[in-house]
């Protein structure tokens, strides 16, 4: 095996490259190495190439006194390569999908499965604090609670929906937004994170979902999966109409899919007394929060990182076929391509794209 290997590195603000960097190795013996097969490209990763997260150089610097990029990336599938000596549950040649979050599994935070937090230098650090999945090869932290075997049945694309956007929408959107049989649900962006709340929120049964977008094209999607109602805010009034369809009382379940303070206006106008609002976006800039306005309301607000502890439980209904997930698999390019595949994704209203995924091996 070749010592180094193809992969997408980030410099800084507006600065990332495709290029040659050294095949990861073995650190701790909880570790694994996996060879990556298919990745994608995650709205964080826009968010960090644009500058939206400026520590993770200034925590390489305070770490190491260098800085020497960042491979992004934190979504995919692969192949066991190597493990460590205390990897258990795992074994060279293992098919697997590479979680998001790494979890050492025995600290304060992860025994709360809070694993967004564990307190071993784990939670979200994959294309992030270390390097990621956007490379031939990488390095996965306490890979025993961190990978989960791959079924020969099921669809690779989707499979790699699994390490991010399928539990973020889940667990941040759907279960801290409470989402109950009968409810009615305003889902307020409906890219990648938007479309996995639409599909999780299915198995809670909720009479009404409210798909609200800029993208016609998006907006017919949503309709496809299963959204009972599209709003268009470019072109309508989002919160009249949303308090039209629910007879003025609004949403039991407002989620906020983006990360700007226009979505997040949107969710705070139009969610009931006594209802939820559930932030799944990653902001990068403060919203105005009504909080004279809402302190009467009675309201539930919640935001979070993924914990993925119901990870476990999607793999098992992907794997029935009963979520339509192949079809957020919009476009598909080779590893080569790579620089490609982030220019369309970041065009990702004119070239309409939901997911790209890269076939990596």
């Amino acid at each position: 095996m070749s010592n180094t290997m193809k992969a997408m590195v980030y410099y800084g603000e507006n600065d990332i490259r495709f290029e040659e960097r050294p095949v990861p190795t073995i650190i701790e013996p909880t570790d694994a190495v996996i060879r990556i097969t298919k990745t994608t490209i995650c709205g964080t990763d826009l968010g960090i190439w644009k500058g939206k997260n400026p520590e993770i150089e200034a925590v390489a610097r305070q770490k190491t006194g260098e800085w020497k990029g960042r491979i992004l990336g934190h979504e995919g599938i692969g192949i066991v390569e190597e493990v460590g000596s205390a990897v258990k549950n795992f074994k060279k040649g293992d098919k697997v999908i590479v979680s998001c979050v790494s979890r050492c599994g025995s600290c304060e935070n992860c025994q709360k499965q809070l694993y967004a937090h564990c307190e071993k230098d784990g939670g979200w650090i994959m294309g992030y604090m270390i390097d990621g999945t956007q490379a031939e090869f990488v390095r996965t932290p306490f890979a025993d609670n961190s990978l989960y075997h791959l079924p020969d049945s099921l669809n690779t694309d989707v499979a790699v929906f699994l390490s991010d956007v399928l539990p973020t929408s889940h667990e941040i959107g759907v279960q801290y937004g409470n989402v109950k049989p009968g409810d009615s649900v305003a889902i307020v962006g409906t890219g990648p994170i938007g479309m996995g709340c639409l599909l999780t929120a299915q198995f809670y049964s909720p009479a009404t979902i409210i798909a609200i977008d800029m993208d016609d094209n998006r907006l017919t999607m949503a309709k496809e999966m299963g959204a009972t109602h599209t709003i268009n805010s470019s072109k309508e009034d989002a919160v009249a109409k949303v308090l039209e369809i629910t007879g003025g009382k609004g949403v039991d379940c407002a989620m906020e899919a983006v990360g700007i303070e226009p979505t997040w206006d949107i969710c705070q106008k139009v969610v009931k007394a006594g209802g939820h609002i559930a932030n799944v976006g990653v902001h990068g800039k403060s919203v105005n929060f009504e909080l004279e306005k809402l302190w009467i309301k009675n309201l539930t607000i919640t935001t979070g990182l993924v914990n993925a502890n119901t990870t476990g439980m999607l793999l098992k209904s992907c794997e029935s076929g009963k979520l339509p997930l192949a079809k957020m698999a919009t476009h598909h390019f080779k590893f080569a391509e790579m620089e490609k595949a982030y220019d369309v994704f970041k065009h990702a209203a004119e070239e309409k794209a939901m997911k790209v995924i890269i076939e990596v091996a």
